[in-house]
Order: structure tokens, then C-alpha cells, then sequence
């Protein structure tokens, strides 16, 4: 390895190979260069850890977010990513006390609801779960993410009325959202409505083929990271 280059460097290198699903390991072994030369470097910690929840190294993962959460205490973003990789190992306790430690840290992180009210959901308490998803929608009325999260709620109770109303919501703000496409058609679909069935899916096709495909949350979280760290998406 080209030891010259900084530690900012090492990360851009660490980054463009993650990008490639066939280059984990170099992409490993860039962003481990970098906090070799900058052990405060905080998106490697967490870069890393989302490499290791997609390879399932659960256990790896968790130890790369508890160093982000060493680094910055006062930081939600930790607590709810260490509290996700809890969540994938079934630790439900241990993930529902991270989210509300981030919540603690910032009671307007909209995240943070969502993932408290997700893990109510596991749970089995509904009407909790419902409460979180609206205070999410209430600290960020233009997201579409907690419609859709209250919406799949909604749809898996039966409640297609609510369903239907929290799917348009999500369509309202993100026309292209793929999965409320897919789910408010086959809502349709089961209520018998083959007009409105064939509609949305209908647009959900015609957005395949042009091209539009669903992004997995981790490669999400990772985009959202690249302006931030002043690299070309």
C-alpha cells in the first residue's frame, strides 16, 4: 500500500472502492490505512461498520460504530446506527436503549423516532409505534420516510383507509418512491379496484424501465455521506 498518502486520501480510495461490490476488502484495508494515520477519523468508523453489516459481520460492525459513539458522544448518528446493528442481531432491548439514548442526545432527530417506533413495532405495541411515526412526520412534514413507515404499519393491520392515505402522502412528496407505488397498487388490488390496481403499477413499470431502481438503505446512508466528504457521487 501507498503509504505517502494521507488519511484523507486513504478514505477517498476506501470510498471509491466501496462503491464496487467486488472490492470490499480493498476498500477495508483503505478506510483501516486511514485511521492507522487518523485514528479520529469518524466516516471510516462508519463506513466500516456498514461494510461489515453487509458482509453480516454483525459483531464487527458493532464495534466499529461503538467507536464512533467513544469519538462523539453527543453525536445521534452513533447511537442509531449501533442501535440498527443491534436491531439485525435481534437484540431488541439493546436496540430500542440506543435509540433513545440518541433521542436524549437530540429529541428532534427524526431517525431516531423511527427506529424507537420501529422497534415498538417488533414489539407488538401498536399504538406506541403510531405515536413515534407521527412525531417523526411532525419534526419533518416534507419527509416521505415516516409516511411510508406508518403507512407498511398501517397496511400490515388491515387498516387500508390509513394506508391508502399515508401511501398518497408519501407519492405527494417523492412521485418516484418505487415501494409506495408497488404497495398502493396491490392495495387496490386486494380492495378489489383493478382501475387504481393497474394505474400505480402501471407507473411503477414504466419507472423500471427507465431506469429508476429502489436504493437499499446502506447504500443510501453511504450517498448521503459523499457531499459531506467533498467526493464525487
Amino acid at each position: 500500500m501507498d503509504r505517502s498518502c494521507s488519511a484523507q486520501e486513504w478514505f477517498q480510495k476506501g470510498w471509491q472502492y466501496d462503491r464496487e461490490s467486488d472490492k470490499g476488502i480493498l476498500a477495508i484495508q483503505a478506510y483501516q490505512q486511514c485511521l492507522r494515520l487518523d485514528p479520529s477519523f469518524r466516516q471510516a468508523y462508519i463506513n466500516l461498520g456498514f461494510i461489515y453489516l453487509d458482509q453480516e459481520n454483525i459483531a464487527e460492525a458493532c464495534r466499529y460504530f461503538q467507536k464512533v459513539i467513544a469519538l462523539e458522544p453527543d453525536n445521534p448518528e452513533g447511537y442509531n446506527n449501533l442501535g440498527y446493528a443491534y436491531e439485525k442481531m435481534s437484540r431488541l432491548g439493546s436496540a430500542k436503549q440506543m435509540y433513545e439514548r440518541a433521542l436524549t442526545v437530540d429529541p428532534e432527530n427524526m431517525e431516531g423516532w423511527i427506529n424507537l417506533a420501529h422497534v415498538l413495532e417488533l414489539e407488538g405495541d401498536y399504538h406506541q409505534a403510531v405515536q413515534h411515526y407521527r412525531q417523526a412526520i411532525a419534526l419533518d412534514p416534507l419527509s416521505p420516510t415516516p409516511h411510508f413507515c406508518l403507512a407498511l404499519l398501517y397496511d400490515q393491520h388491515d387498516m387500508f383507509d390509513e394506508a391508502e392515505k399515508e401511501y398518497g402522502e408519501v407519492l405527494q412528496r417523492d412521485p418516484l418512491h418505487l415501494k409506495a407505488l408497488f404497495n398502493l397498487g396491490n392495495l387496490y388490488l386486494q380492495l378489489g379496484d383493478k382501475e387504481r390496481a393497474f394505474e400505480y403499477l402501471h407507473r411503477l413499470v414504466r419507472l423500471k424501465s427507465l431506469g429508476y431502481e429502489e436504493v437499499d438503505p446502506l447504500s443510501l446512508k453511504k450517498m448521503e455521506e459523499a457531499p459531506a466528504m467533498g467526493i464525487q457521487a
